[in-house]
């Protein structure tokens, strides 16, 4: 008969054994589920890496797309000194005109700014400097708002020739300094009271980096073009008319009358108000 004790140790031996065996598999059953799910999760940090990829470069190629786009060019004008006249630089519309307004802003300035507003051109106000009171500055900064250009007309519209060197460049830089104030930029043309551009406005055109403009023609001052109805007739029908024309016009009741005649006229001969600001200054 066999000894009841090493019967006994030798079930115990085979228990230990089968709990051994068990813990083995489910380990193995562990390790095998975790390295499953491991390649899972690499297969899928491999799926986001790609659609991260996918989506940048989709990013990529709209950018490119946007930066390779053929942007419309503007095309951009000089003043020719030799006879006031504006000339595109290189291909542009030569049957243009420009609208210019001295003077302001005395009384119709901003009347004549909402009509060429409303008409969608625009035009250069000459300022004199005289004129900035608290109301001129308001009317002053609220064209500019507006979108039109504004330029150097003197402080006090005198004869440029007939002043001290000194007084001239106080004629000009007084007034620039005051419509930096008012419009945040400097302006970039100067028109000579009466059309006298001196060797010291010269020298102060290239000091200053701004351009010289007198002007084709105007009629606003004389006697006979004193009302609404000639004024506008003369200004569309004028012998100087021509491609590239700079219109003198002022701050004046019948002028802002005929304001709108005259940009009407004009296109309806088939020219097209060039914008100032497509001016360059040379």
């Amino acid at each position: 008969m066999r000894n009841p004790y090493w019967v006994l140790i030798f079930c115990l031996c085979l228990l230990v054994g089968c709990e051994q065996t068990v813990d083995e598999k489910i380990d193995d059953n562990q390790l095998d589920g975790i390295d499953e799910q491991h390649q899972i999760t690499n297969e899928e940090d491999e799926q986001i890496d790609e659609g991260v990829q996918g989506v940048k470069e989709d990013d990529d190629e709209r950018v490119e797309n946007v930066e390779t786009e053929e942007v419309e060019e503007l095309n951009y004008y000089r003043v020719n000194e030799e006879n006031w006249s504006i000339e595109p630089i290189d291909e542009g519309n030569e049957q243009v005109v420009l609208l210019t307004i001295d003077d302001a802003p005395d009384k119709h300035s901003l009347e004549m700014a909402e009509t060429l507003h409303t008409l969608g051109v625009n035009a250069i106000f000459f300022v004199n400097g005289h004129l900035l009171n608290e109301e001129g500055k308001v009317v002053i900064e609220r064209l500019h708002k507006m979108g039109f250009e504004i330029g150097n007309h003197t402080m006090n519209h005198p004869n440029m020739s007939e002043l001290s060197e000194e007084e001239q460049r106080f004629e000009i830089i007084e007034l620039n300094d005051m419509l930096y104030e008012i419009t945040g930029e400097y302006p970039r043309f100067y028109r000579a009271p009466f059309g006298v551009n001196t060797d010291v406005s010269n020298e102060l055109m290239e000091e200053l980096e701004m351009t010289r403009m007198n002007w084709t023609y105007g009629y606003d001052w004389e006697t006979d073009y004193l009302d609404p109805e000639p004024l506008a007739d003369i200004m569309v029908n004028a012998p100087e008319l021509q491609n590239g024309a700079n219109l003198l016009m002022h701050d004046r009741q019948w002028t802002a009358d005929a304001l709108e005649k005259i940009v009407h006229g004009l296109q309806a001969k088939g020219y097209e108000v060039v914008d100032p600001k497509l001016i360059k200054v040379e």
